[in-house]
Parts: C-alpha cells; sequence; structure tokens
C-alpha cells in the first residue's frame, strides 16, 4: 500500500522544489511531511518520535541552506527521516528499514543529500567540523551544519567535537535538537543545565536583543564583531550564571529557539548564515510532536513502536494462541534483579538504553543499584571498573555494536587490570532492520583476543540464566562476557532453576555420524532445525553447542577432532577471527587434519534486513546449515527443503 503526500509534497522532489514555495506555505508543508511520516510508520514500521520532533527544523534547513552544496550532517540518524523525504527519496520512503530497501539512517551511498554516515550517536559535530577544515583548506565556500539531538549530547565525542571546534575560525553551526530524550529521558547534569537555560525568564528576554545587535554589527568587520561578542558574552554570564558552558568553549550561544515555529527557524538560521565562525543554536523541540499519543504518552515506547493505529494510537501486536518464549533481554533483566535479590554485590549500568536492554527493571525495582549513564560506553565500562575494585560486582549491559566504542575501556581498564567486570552484550549478531550500524558482528572477534577475558554465549534462556548465575559468583579477576541476539528465545516455560556453569565447557546436543557441527550461542537452535529438515538424505550429523568460546574446551574439541574428518562451525560474528578462527587454530596447534567449514557473517558489510533474511544471505540460516552439510557429505537433494 503506498502513501499518498499532500499536495504540496508530492511536487517537492529535492530542496531546490522546496526553495520554490513561498515562506507563508512552511507551515503547511509542515503539515504534510509529518502527516507522511505518521501514516508511513504506522502501516510499515520505523523509529517515530525523533522525527516527528525535527520536522520544522528539517524543512527550515533545507528551504535556507543550499544542501548539498552546504553540508547537512544528522547525529542519531532516526531524526532523519523528513530529510530523506524532502532529499528524492519520498516515492521509495514505503521501503525502509526493509530487505533491499531504504535505509533508517543516513547512508552515503544512498544519496548526496546524505553526507556522514551515522547510526551510533555524538559524530556529528566531529564529522561535520572535518568538512568545514577540508573546504576551508580547499578555499571551498560551503555553510557546515550539524543537527545533534535525541540525547546525543551526553557522548563525550561531541565534547571532543566542539572542544576542537571553539579553536578554529571554521564555517560550522550545530544546531543542539533539546527534546530531553534520547530513546529513554535524558539524564545528567547536562540535562539539568539545558533546563536551566530554558526556564531562564530573565535571560530569555534579553538574549533576543543581543542577538540583534551581533546580527547588524556583523557587516562592519571583524574589529566590530569583537567587540559585540564580548558585549554578548559578558551579558549572558551576567544573566544566567552557568551560561558559558559552550562559550568557554568558544563557541558563540544563541538560543533557545522554539524548534516549531518554521518562520522564526527560517530568520534565525537566514541570519547565522551570516555570522562567522563555529557557533551554537539551542532548539528547544518535543519528541513526537504533532502526534498527540506520541506528545502526551509514553515517549520511550513511541521512538520505535512498530505498526500502528494511526488514528486510536492502538499499537499492532501479535495475538498467540500459546504461551511465546520472551525475549533475552527481558530474561537479562529479570534474572538480573532476582540475583542481585541474593548477592548485595551486584549492580547494574547501561549506557542509554534502559528500556532496550531491560536494565530499566533493575532500575525500578532497586534504584540505588542500577545506573543509566547516559550516551556515554566509555564511561559506562570505567564506571564499572571502579565498582569492581571496591569489591563489587557490575553487570555493564551495552549493545554488541555499542560496546565497540568502549574497546579501549575494556582493555585498558578492566582487563589489564584484570577486574571481575561482567559484560552482557544484547543485539549480538544482525541487529536486523537496524542495518550494518548497528549489526553486532564483531564482538566475538575483539572479545576473545584479550587477555583475562572470558567469552561465552546461551543457546537458550535457561543457558542465560546460568551463564549470569555463574559470572556473579566470586572469581579472581578476569572480565566475563555474555553475548545474545536481539529478539526471542526458544522457552515459553524458561524461569529455570539456576545452576553453576563450569567455564569452558560445551556439551553434545546430538549424536550423529561422519560430520560435527558446532554452533555457538542461539544459532545453534538453527542447527537442530537442519537435522529435522535432514531426516530422510542419510545425513545425520553430530551437534555440539560449545556455549564458550574463550576459554575453548578443549577436552571437547579433541574428542570432536579424534572422531569426525568434517566440522561445520556456524556462528553470529564474523568469520574473520571469530568462532571458527578459533577452531581452526586449536586443530592446528593440536595437529588435527579435518575439512572445516565455517559458516557465519562475511568479510562484507551486510545490510539491513529481518534477521532470518540476513541469515539466509549469509547462508548459515536452517536451510544453508542444511545445504553446507549435504555439500561437505556429497548428499544430492531429495528432500523438500533442499535449497534451489
Amino acid at each position: 500500500m503506498l502513501i499518498k503526500p499532500g499536495p504540496l509534497l508530492s511536487k517537492i522532489d529535492s530542496p531546490a522544489d522546496l526553495k520554490k514555495l513561498d515562506q507563508t506555505q512552511l507551515v503547511q508543508i509542515c503539515d504534510e511531511l509529518r502527516q507522511y511520516i505518521v501514516d508511513n510508520v504506522s502501516v510499515y514500521g520505523g523509529h517515530f518520535g525523533a522525527s516527528l520532533g525535527v520536522v520544522e527544523m528539517t524543512v527550515a534547513i533545507h528551504y535556507i541552506f543550499n544542501t548539498p552544496t552546504d553540508q547537512l550532517v544528522w547525529d542519531v540518524g532516526h531524526q532523519a527521516y523528513g530529510h530523506k523525504i524532502l532529499t528524492g527519496r519520498r516515492d521509495n520512503f514505503h521501503t525502509n528499514r526493509l530487505y533491499k530497501g531504504l535505509s533508517g539512517f543516513p547512508k552515503r551511498k544512498e544519496s548526496e543529500y546524505d553526507t556522514f554516515g551515522v547510526g551510533h550517536s555524538s559524530t556529528s559535530i566531529s564529522g561535520a567540523l572535518g568538512m568545514a577544515i577540508a573546504n576551508q583548506y580547499k578555499k571551498d565556500d560551503r555553510q557546515h551544519i550539524a543537527v545533534i539531538g535525541d540525547g546525543a549530547m551526553t557522548g563525550g565525542l561531541a565534547f571532543e567535537g566542539m572542544n576542537h571546534a571553539g579553536s578554529t575560525n571554521a564555517n560550522l553551526l550545530i544546531i543542539l535538537n533539546d527534546n530531553c530524550m534520547s530513546i529513554d529521558p535524558n539524564v545528567g547534569a547536562l540535562k539539568d543545565y539545558l533546563t536551566d537555560v530554558t526556564t531562564s525568564g530573565t535571560y530569555n528576554k534579553v538574549k533576543d536583543d543581543v542577538w540583534k545587535l551581533l546580527s547588524k554589527f556583523s557587516k562592519f568587520g571583524k574589529s566590530a564583531q569583537e567587540i559585540i561578542s564580548k558585549v554578548e558574552h559578558s551579558m549572558k554570564a551576567m544573566l544566567l550564571k552557568q551560561s558559558n558552558l559552550f562559550e568557554s568553549l568558544n563557541l558563540r550561544y544563541f538560543g533557545p529557539v522554539d524548534g516549531h515555529d518554521v518562520h522564526h527557524l527560517t530568520h534565525v538560521l537566514n541570519d547565522l548564515k551570516n555570522i562567522p565562525g563555529p557557533k551554537i543554536l539551542h532548539c528547544v523541540t518535543v519528541k513526537g510532536k504533532g502526534y498527540k499519543p506520541a506528545e502526551e504518552g509514553n515517549a520511550t515506547k513511541w521512538h520505535a513502536p512498530g505498526k500502528f493505529d494511526k488514528v486510536t494510537g492502538e499499537v499492532f501486536k501479535k495475538v498467540h494462541d500459546k504461551p511465546q518464549p520472551p525475549k533475552y533481554q527481558d530474561v537479562f533483566g529479570h534474572t538480573l534483579v532476582e540475583l542481585a535479590e541474593k548477592n548485595d554485590k551486584i549492580m547494574g549500568v547501561t549506557p542509554a538504553m534502559p528500556s532496550g536492554s531491560s536494565m530499566n527493571i533493575m532500575m525500578k525495582a532497586m534504584p540505588e543499584r542500577a545506573f543509566d549513564v547516559g550516551i556515554a560506553e566509555q564511561h559506562a565500562v570505567t564506571f564499572s571498573a571502579g565498582l569492581a575494585t571496591q569489591g563489587l560486582m557490575p553487570f555493564c549491559n551495552i549493545y554488541s555494536t555499542f560496546m565497540q566504542r568502549a574497546y579501549d575501556q575494556v582493555i585498558h581498564d578492566v582487563c589489564i587490570q584484570d577486574l571481575p567486570v561482567n559484560f552482557c552484550l544484547d543485539r549480538a549478531g544482525f541487529a536486523g532492520a537496524d542495518g550494518p550500524t548497528h549489526h553486532g558482528a564483531y564482538d566475538i572477534a575483539y572479545m576473545r583476543c584479550i587477555p583475562n577475558m572470558i567469552l561465552a554465549a546461551p543457546m537458550n534462556e535457561a543457558e542465560l540464566r546460568n551463564m549470569m548465575y555463574t559470572a556473579q559468583l566470586p572469581r579472581e579477576g578476569q572480565a566475563f562476557t555474555i553475548r545474545y541476539p536481539r529478539g526471542t528465545g526458544v522457552m515459553p516455560e524458561w524461569k529455570t532453576e539456576m545452576e553453576k556453569m563450569t567455564i569452558g565447557t560445551g556439551r553434545k546436543i546430538s549424536e550423529g555420524e561422519d560430520l560435527a557441527i558446532l554452533t555457538l550461542g542461539h544459532i545453534g537452535n538453527y542447527a537442530i532445525e537442519a537435522k529435522e529438515m535432514l531426516k530422510g538424505t542419510g545425513a545425520n550429523p553430530a551437534h555440539y553447542d560449545m556455549r564458550f568460546v574463550k576459554p575453548l574446551d578443549e577436552e571437547l574439541l579433541h574428542d570432536i577432532f579424534r572422531n569426525y574428518k568434517k566440522v561445520i562451525t556456524v556462528e553470529d560474528g564474523c568469520i574473520v577471527g571469530g568462532f571458527g578462527s578459533a577452531v581452526l587454530e586449536f586443530m592446528a596447534a593440536n595437529n588435527y587434519s579435518a575439512q572445516v567449514k565455517i559458516l557465519g557473517i562475511p568479510d562484507r558489510i551486510v545490510e539491513h534486513g529481518t534477521q532470518l533474511e540476513l541469515h539466509a544471505e549469509c547462508g548459515f540460516d536452517p536451510s544453508g546449515i542444511a545445504e553446507t552439510v549435504k555439500q561437505m557429505l556429497g548428499v544430492k537433494a531429495t528432500t523438500p527443503y533442499a535449497s534451489n
């Protein structure tokens, strides 16, 4: 079902078409753009509240600036739906986040208007500053705009970028989209500071006059600009005690302004074009603006609600006739509380993903023992290390893809110091429609090479509970990483009695002949399905769930290589340096000889789609595993499950 755009929006194929509109039509185009986003996301799913909150900002930027010559960088890319629709992708927007369709985030290969790819946060200022300095060096006169918001300003990289920008005369405009939210509500002192700025009546009464003076005097040359800038800084410091946060970094601060007043925004942006140097515009917005249930309801729920009834606001949920397995994240959340009730040393830490990781369950039950530290993965890891030095047992829950941002801290602050920090990596493997910026493809490879690290993956909910139980028991040093995928497990009756697991041990799932399948984590359930598919073909592989990548179960591997000359390893991580590589290293070190096939994520960027679509593309879905078994054993395709 194709969504029909409004009469004005139907004529906008590029920002050049937008500029043809009279300014009096901008409110209407904002209304149509907002409605088009509501119509599409309600039918096809996707991120929601963030893009609704920047509709007026998006229209104003493309109306005033000459994009793509003027370079626009989005931070936290799920804000950019309106941007995509206005830049030639309106008629394909229904494919957003679908397999082979548009990416849900800005992507350089997709459009010249997407000047910088983004999925993680806090990168826009550094990226846009690099562009500005490059074009300054080339004497290429362009504007550079970084839109940062949805909590991204709490990331340390944003401050690193601002610190550098303030020491330059780069032509850079930072637009702070201040909606007090990331996915969950923002936390920390910065949120409190921005609230002080937006609610200071005295400051807001005077700042407009200061702004107008600066704009008028800017045409009289550098000396006049310097005088006005000093006056501006002094007045702001006098009116608002904390107003030097940005200006102490030598960024001219303007605002706060209403981020939903498109006429005022266009006026402001037009003025700022003529003010040289690095500057920041503070826009106050409402996440989910223009859609009442999102504005007045649970903002976290409306971040990415899935398909919903746009009239009633009812989010559609599948109705099942029997109990369903829980999400792995919820098993983690409930199990952590269960363990913490019996072990007062357990602490919970997450960087801005309490609902996504289900750390919010512990935050509600034990608020003094669970911490959302904001979009600050490096801090989350080192903070956890600090807790561990004092004899506590931190469970630091970070999405696999975001753990990449804290890799240095894992090595230096945890493993070199041999501290018993537990890392629970959610969204390991393919993240689905969020695509390559969110895929947890590399954690097996980058974690297993670090000394003082235990690395495991559960095949089901009971195994996750047992690994968490084992991880919270006293041990001498060593970090413990548990990785698990996005989505549901396989056990509707998941709340099993927890047992201590012997670290570095695997298990045999089923007997077989001629060939052994070695799996790691949830993907082992695919091997069980593959064996069912192979019934009647003559192929009957053995199946082993290895559970630990580090340390490997060497006793079990000796037994496997003594009995099987054909081995398949299966993992939902990168093939290069991953679980299969570890098995090959063992085989070589112990002088075994076998035909080994590694199934996993290939050495290329895999785009977005459902998890099963991407597993099939990479050849390790159930059918792909079954087909590999048949190929290695020389079995002809004689079953209805055979690949075409």
